[in-house]
């Protein structure tokens, strides 16, 4: 197989911007049949790359969103009392869950969020990945078919509301690592999703400054996501003003619900962001870079 002409492929045929390295990692661990997750902070691609490699190699792709209400029973399936009251404890009477069908279908399970999921659901993971088996009490082994393959993803550690993942499970994979990607990629994603004309070129570059700005600010925790500098370039297309006031309230907009403050700053999250628009507006960006 020629990587380097499949990654241009994926590159053209869903727009995805850059991302050779990442790529390059994914099609080896694809093709070496080896599970793979992906870790980074929200919203620099995981999923889109993830489900790209799924459908260049017309592969079923089934996603599961990890949190802590994710239980064992709908990870694997599980039997209908009343069928089996009516038929016994045979497949007509199970409802599969994404695992099981997964493994049946030889299909890439993705499991976004995974260092969200419990502990025991976790561990129904390992049999699966490890040996390619599934026993379903009453119902006897299930064997992978050939294709079957787990892609998670895991934000950092450091975020709210994530877990470790378990030393055992983290062994079954092969980790590729994802920052966010350098200025003129993430202005051309924000230009590119954004969907805004080449005259709103200024306005890209200005949402895509702010929302960088915000990841080096010293009283933000977590900045803004790509998705910042999307939303805010759109909304200013349609304002079509770089006056401060209007680009900080625009700003105030679309980025407050993507940052977190460090604990303890006191000091209201639109100043923050006005001083953020400020700087950029003055071509002092730097400060927070």
């Amino acid at each position: 197989m020629d990587i380097e002409k499949a990654i241009s492929e994926i590159q053209e045929k869903f727009g995805v911007v850059g991302r050779e390295k990442t790529l390059r990692k994914l099609i080896l661990g694809k093709m070496a049949e080896k599970h793979i997750i992906i870790e980074g902070p929200v919203g620099v691609g995981k999923t889109t790359l993830a489900h790209a490699v799924a459908a260049y190699f017309d592969q079923g792709f089934i996603r599961i969103d990890g949190d802590e209400r994710y239980t064992e029973s709908k990870l694997v399936g599980h039997f209908e009392p009343p069928l089996v009251v009516e038929k016994g404890w045979v497949w007509d009477a199970f409802v599969p869950g994404p695992l099981t069908l997964s493994m049946k279908n030889g299909s890439i399970l993705f499991i976004n969020e995974a260092n969200r999921l419990i502990e025991g659901t976790q561990n129904v993971l390992l049999p699966s990945m490890d040996e390619g088996i599934l026993i379903l009490p009453k119902l006897g082994v299930i064997n992978a078919a050939e294709g079957f393959l787990v892609v998670a993803t895991q934000n950092p550690e450091s975020y709210i509301g994530t877990t470790v993942l378990s030393e055992a499970l983290k062994d079954r994979f092969v980790w590729i690592k994802l920052d966010y990607q350098n200025y003129e990629a993430e202005l051309n994603i924000a230009k590119q999703k954004s969907d805004i004309d080449e005259k709103d070129l200024l306005l890209a570059e200005i949402a895509t400054k702010i929302c960088r700005s915000t990841r080096g600010h010293p009283d933000i925790r977590r900045g803004s996501s790509i998705r910042g500098a999307i939303d805010l370039a759109k909304i200013l297309s349609l304002v079509n003003s770089v006056v401060l006031e209007t680009v900080s309230e625009m700003a105030i907009m679309t980025i407050a619900t993507k940052i977190e403050l460090e604990d303890g700053v006191e000091r209201p999250i639109e100043e923050i962001i006005h001083e953020i628009v400020e700087a950029v507006l003055s071509g002092e960006e730097d400060r927070f870079l």
